[in-house]
Parts: C-alpha cells; structure tokens; sequence
C-alpha cells in the first residue's frame, strides 16, 4: 500500500513540476528535447528512492541537484562544438524581434559559462532560488554560490558588452 501511495505522490509532483523542471533544464543545457531528456533521467533516478526523498522535505531541490549533476555529467561524456551559422550584427537592431534577438545571444553567453557558473545563474536568476537553496542543490557553500554568481554576471556583461554593443546599451538603458 505504501508503494501504491508513493507512485501517486510521486505522479503528482511530476505533474505539478513538469513546466519548471523542464524551463530549468533548458536553461541548463540550450536545447527543448535535451532539457525533457534531462528531466525524464532526473525523475527516473528520483522515482527509485521517492520514499526517503520524500522524507527530507524537499523534493524540488533534490530533483534540481539530480538534474545539475547529470547534465554535467552527460557535459563531460559529449563534448559537443557549436558552429556560429549566422555573424550577428553588431549595429543596432531596428525590427521588432531585437528582444528575441538579445535572449537568444544572452542564453549563448550564458552556454558559453562553465558548467557550475551556469547552474548558479540559471538557479539564482531563472528559477529565483535564495543563494542557501542553491548551496543545497550544488553542495556547495553559500559563498561558493556568491562568488560563483558574481564571476558569471561579471564575464556575461563583459561578453555581451564585446559580442552586442546595443545588447549592453540596452540593458544600460541606452538608444537601442
């Protein structure tokens, strides 16, 4: 009976969890059918030992910290080459998809972190985790997290400032 009631718990947190821990993913990784693949090896590795996750109070953080390290961990095994198709302009952009545009460059930006770097922004920024339920997710030290976020921001702008002048002068609150 216990089983039957841990399967429909455990159906029920996917339901409910499904959008954020795949936006998560695809934040960490840059690609929809990698984050969903991510997120299905996640919960698949979860599921096993719902019972004692459940026990600890926090099911959300647990999946996260499964999903960091596996994604790392698939990181490692396929060290895959990016190749720019496009140069993008470095002028300022007129059209109506400018925004679109810069998310696209800031999320290559952010790609281009190293992987530890990346979970803390995509957790502190995307998903608004306090720097302690980040500390949890990663293992880490609460000021691990502080400098990690400080470097990473540090080099986004610094990249975003050489790569897409009016990206930074937009963000500045400059002519776009």
């Amino acid at each position: 009976m216990a089983s039957a009631t841990h399967d429909a718990e455990f159906q029920l947190f996917v339901r409910t969890q499904w959008g954020p821990l795949t936006r998560t993913a695809y934040l960490l990784t840059g690609d929809r059918g990698t984050a969903e693949d991510l997120v299905q090896s996640a919960l698949e590795k979860t599921h096993r030992h719902w019972s004692r996750i459940l026990r600890k109070d926090a099911p959300e953080v647990y999946v996260r910290r499964v999903m960091v390290n596996t994604a790392i961990s698939w990181r490692r095994r396929r060290r895959v080459t990016e190749v720019e198709l496009r140069a993008t302009d470095p002028g300022p952009a007129t059209d109506p998809y400018v925004q679109v545009e810069h998310r696209h460059e800031l999320l290559r930006a952010l790609r281009r972190l190293p992987r530890k770097t990346r979970a803390v922004l995509v957790l502190r920024y995307f998903e608004d985790l306090s720097e302690a339920d980040i500390a949890r997710v990663l293992n880490c030290s609460i000021g691990s997290v502080k400098s990690q976020a400080s470097r990473g921001l540090a080099r986004l702008r610094a990249e975003l400032h050489q790569t897409a002048p009016a990206v930074s002068t937009t963000l500045q609150g400059g002519p776009a």
